[in-house]
């Protein structure tokens, strides 16, 4: 049977290691896992030079760390997403009546904003009669 030192594997395992995080990020949009990528790729040279594995680790960590304090300002930048607002956002702060009589209690109402008809209830749980002005506060759901 042939045996195979360990420390003859530790290459093979960094390099595994290495495509199985590049696959991972590769899969996810996030950024979640290139800088471990990388550190397990620097690891590869110590662990063909014969290093410890505890210095493939220190490598592994280090390289990751700093690869991604280096790159993460500058890819949160680049990837920064405008937030854009949708239609329902546009009626906070909007006035509308009430067209149905708002009591939380019952779990019902409804109020015509804007031309659209909306479920609404009170922020302080008061009976608010059909007809009555409304501001919109927030919406949730």
């Amino acid at each position: 049977m042939l045996r195979i030192p360990a420390q003859d594997l530790y290459p093979i395992f960094w390099l595994i290691l290495g495509i199985i995080l590049a696959i991972i990020e590769a899969a996810t949009v996030q950024l979640v896992a290139i800088w471990f990528s990388l550190g397990a790729v620097a690891a590869i040279i110590p662990a063909l030079m014969g290093a410890p594995i505890w210095v493939q680790f220190l490598v592994f960590v280090a390289v990751s760390a700093a690869s991604m304090l280096c790159t993460h300002p500058f890819v949160k930048r680049c990837l920064r997403v405008k937030q854009e607002r949708t239609n329902a956002d546009r009626v906070i702060g909007q006035t509308g009546i009430v067209v149905q009589q708002i009591d939380n209690d019952r779990a019902q109402g409804r109020v015509a904003v804007m031309g659209l008809d909306w479920s609404a209830r009170t922020q302080n749980g008061e009976v608010l009669a059909e007809g009555a002005r409304v501001t919109v506060l927030e919406i949730d759901g």
